[in-house]
């Protein structure tokens, strides 16, 4: 991994983050889809399972990852907006630099520390 002082490979870092949450959101999306098609199916009478998951509840869970997972890429999305416009690691709340060492915790910062105390984020 780069050192944390390295600036330019924090724009590697939001690629490779991208990439991931791309493909966190594909499986989910394609887990929804398999899901679809299992619950039409006629043997898939899971709901009196006293001892399975019924296929809500695995709905429901992969509902909810789904969502978290494109809302982090949205977020990776804007930070990546930000980098290609010149504006990356610089707080929106005071317009001073970003520590590098937040950015390299928090690659999708938008605030420093002492703004997002302020804003609670």
């Amino acid at each position: 991994m780069p050192e944390p002082t390295d600036r330019a490979s924090l724009g590697a870092l939001l690629a490779s983050l991208r990439d991931d949450a791309v493909s966190r959101r594909d499986a989910l999306q394609q887990a929804a889809v398999d899901l679809r098609r299992d619950r039409g199916a006629e043997t898939a009478d899971d709901e009196h399972d006293p001892e399975g998951v019924t296929l809500s509840m695995e709905w429901e869970r992969i509902e909810g990852l789904r969502i978290a997972a494109e809302r982090d890429l949205a977020e990776i999305n804007e930070a990546v907006a930000r980098w290609d416009a010149g504006d990356y690691g610089r707080c929106e709340g005071c317009g001073r630099s970003i520590p590098i060492e937040r950015l390299w915790a928090r690659p999708t910062a938008r605030r420093c520390v002492p703004c997002a105390e302020k804003v609670g984020g």
